[in-house]
């Protein structure tokens, strides 16, 4: 059976559990202390070397890392990945543009609010993610006045990454009630069937 090693307080981790319950893919799954150093261990880096999570455990022994990498090998041939060449190019944008505008700015500030405490010579850092994660939910609430879901009108693993860190931005300081468009988005993932919540 396929093994995720993650954490289940983390949004990137957090992809991971809630595409393979949309797929029914049934998994087990090994909680890691990334604060107690688990991932630095010799025996994690030997599953993978850049002692990060979430990793995969694949049915085959091998391992796959990187949470969009996993999203994109799990939703191959599933109503998740178009099969549409333009369209899937427009999963990869959106989820580039997570990894590189949205998540550096929101999963930051919450890490430092809700993982560490809010140290204060974390503060700076915390302050100065305030303005992009800002930027990246008007940019998001703004495409979504006019769409339902980010790619091809349908639930894709653009929308998983996105919705991950986004409905807990609040926890790294981010007051969402201005982005009424992004509200209705979270509506319309959470009433999936098979949709399960983070913690639990």
């Amino acid at each position: 059976m396929i093994k995720v090693y993650g954490d289940i307080y983390s949004g990137n981790c957090y992809k991971i559990k809630l595409l393979l319950s949309f797929l029914n893919i049934p998994y087990t799954w090994k909680h890691m202390d990334i604060l107690a150093g688990e991932t630095r261990t010799p025996e994690f880096l030997q599953k993978n070397s850049n002692g990060k999570i979430p990793l995969v455990e694949l049915d085959s022994g091998e391992y796959l890392a990187e949470s969009n990498a996993i999203l994109n090998y799990f939703a191959e041939g599933s109503p998740y990945l178009p099969n549409d060449r333009l369209l899937r190019a427009q999963v990869l944008q959106w989820q580039f543009y997570e990894q590189y505008s949205h998540e550096p700015c929101i999963a930051v500030a919450r890490y430092i609010q809700r993982y560490l405490g809010m140290p204060e010579h974390r503060r700076a850092d915390y302050d100065s993610a305030q303005a992009g994660g800002i930027t990246a939910l008007q940019l998001m609430n703004t495409h979504l006045a006019t769409h339902q879901f980010f790619v091809g009108e349908r639930l894709t693993i653009a929308d998983i990454s996105l919705y991950a860190y986004t409905h807990v931005a609040e926890e790294g300081g981010f007051d969402l009630a201005p982005y009424n468009f992004i509200s209705d988005w979270f509506a319309r993932i959470e009433a999936h069937p098979n949709y399960i919540a983070m913690e639990g």
